[in-house]
């Protein structure tokens, strides 16, 4: 129990709410612990507890560690720029710079999204040489290197990479460097996903449908391969408080501003996202993989950190939101305005090329479906809806879709009407060297990529307005999965000559009939 009552009940309110099969929970202010506490199991069959020494897969949390390392061995990270561009042997046009990698600018495709683009099992062994060869792969970038955002995992991998091979080390061996000098006793890169040293395990499924050992086959390393304890990251918010004042301390330059090329302001850099959290900026990240979510932050002008981790698949950010609020004496929710009608829509994006749809959600809300994940939006009258990082806005000219965070502000194309089901075919990608075979079983059309990885599932094509359909990808290698492909045919004399394929984490991948 905490000297705060209010925050007692909302540590008690998200065990019982969130609390799924285990996890932890750490609440720090003015770098004192305010809350310590963990519950559940970290292995329920063998009933190992989890404690806040357990080992847990902090998963993309391990983005600002890399990070770290980099600008602790490398103040200068543009030395790197020639190492980036070799390890892009086929790349068309201008690299990215080792910046844009870490800042997410770097235009790469996920190679997450990729890998089942070419084929790839959901439950696949994906290693070094699959990294590799995937990442040897590409010929073009969905953007301009430091003109966009877009979450990208090699970008990481790739950094991690390089800062093995320059110092002639493994990069654990680097990691636990800046481990030691936080005071995370425990922390480890845990690069295997199927296990971890002490035997916890992460879980999928629920409390109504019961749950079962999450599976997971990747070599995860520089983008999010660390193991950390509750304990270890309770120490690096006390190294992060501590070192608050120290201009050239480690936190504080991985939170140095870093915009776009047109200076545009940037709200992620160096592995750390910079959102508002109930109107306070914070500095923070997510982290997740099947049957591990977790979520930290630091909100500097209140000196208050929070750390959710669970070993299962509830929403960690909401649970700290919570929690955050009973410190702040606020709601963590505002109540919503009744002007949620009229959203609903089909949309193409213009720049990405992706089908963006617009309907009703509950609690008088709108749903977009733009992003991998659909994002909730809340009416703020009659021509706007928002979220913290995406805007709809109705005008005289259209309907436009702010994302800031992204750099991206444009227009949304109206794609109402039918979808001609004359797309049955096979379509090669000679960057990817992947086939989109497209059938029709009895009046239902279906398709699923091919490649170097395998053969994917058959899934339902849905239309989604003239020449637009979309293929659900709901589960991939990683925690979140591309979401629905857009596949925008093209004609050539009414016929389909080809497709254009993407999601948000892989945009604008050509295939052409035939080939």
């Amino acid at each position: 129990m905490s000297a705060f009552p209010d925050l007692d009940r909302a540590v008690a309110s998200v065990v019982r709410t969130h609390g799924g099969i285990g996890g932890g929970v750490a609440v720090l202010r003015d770098g004192e612990i305010l809350v310590r506490h963990s519950w559940g199991w970290a292995d329920q069959e063998r009933r190992i507890p989890f404690t806040p020494a357990t080992l847990f897969r902090i998963c993309s949390i391990s983005k600002q560690f890399t990070c770290a390392t980099l600008l602790d061995r490398f103040p200068d990270p543009s030395v790197l720029d020639g190492d980036v561009k070799a390890r892009l042997p086929r790349l068309e046009g201008p690299a990215p710079k080792t910046v844009d990698l870490a800042n997410n600018q770097s235009g790469l495709r996920d190679y997450w999204a990729t890998a089942m683009l070419c084929g790839s099992p959901v439950e696949a062994p994906f290693g070094d040489a699959e990294a590799a060869r995937l990442i040897g792969l590409t010929r073009s970038l969905h953007f301009a290197p430091g003109t966009r955002y877009s979450y990208c995992n090699q970008n990481f991998r790739i950094l991690g990479d390089i800062l093995a091979d320059r110092a002639d080390r493994p990069l654990a061996d680097l990691l636990g460097g800046i481990f030691r000098r936080a005071g995370m006793e425990r922390a480890i890169l845990a690069a295997d996903t199927s296990a971890l040293p002490d035997g916890a395990v992460g879980y999928e499924g629920s409390l109504e449908e019961g749950f079962r050992p999450a599976v997971n086959r990747i070599l995860w390393t520089g983008d999010a391969g660390v193991g950390a304890s509750l304990d270890d990251m309770i120490a690096w918010e006390r190294f992060i408080d501590t070192t608050r004042d120290d201009a050239n301390g480690l936190y504080r330059r991985l939170c140095a501003p870093q915009p776009f090329r047109d200076g545009a302001p940037s709200s992620y850099g160096f592995g750390i996202g910079q959102p508002a959290i109930l109107g306070q900026r914070v500095t923070s990240h997510g982290g997740g993989l099947r049957g591990w979510r977790s979520f930290r932050f630091y909100a500097a002008e209140k000196r208050i950190s929070i750390v959710v981790l669970f070993n299962h698949m509830n929403d960690p950010r909401a649970a700290a939101q919570e929690i955050f609020a009973s410190l702040l004496g606020v709601p963590a929710k505002g109540p919503t305005p009744d002007a949620a009608s009229g959203w609903s829509g089909i949309y193409v994006e213009p720049e990405t090329g992706l089908a963006t749809r617009i309907e009703p959600a509950p609690n008088n809300q709108i749903r977009l479906h733009f992003s991998g994940q659909p994002e909730t939006l809340d009416p703020k009258g009659e021509n706007e809806a928002a979220s913290a990082t995406v805007r709809l806005r109705r005008t005289a000219d259209g309907l436009w879709m702010d994302r800031p965070s992204e750099n991206l502000s444009s227009r949304l194309r109206p794609n109402e009407g039918e979808s001609a089901p004359d797309i049955v075919g096979t379509f090669h990608s000679a960057e990817y060297d992947a086939a989109l075979t497209c059938v029709d079983r009895g009046g239902a059309l279906y398709g699923a990529f091919s490649g170097i990885f395998g053969q994917g599932l058959m899934q339902p094509l849905l239309p989604t307005g003239p020449d637009v359909w979309r293929l659900p990808c709901p589960r991939s290698l990683d925690f979140s999965p591309p979401g629905d492909w857009t596949l925008a045919f093209r004609r050539d004399g009414g016929k389909v000559t080809g497709v254009r394929v993407g999601c948000w984490l892989a945009r604008g991948i050509d295939f052409r009939r035939g080939g």
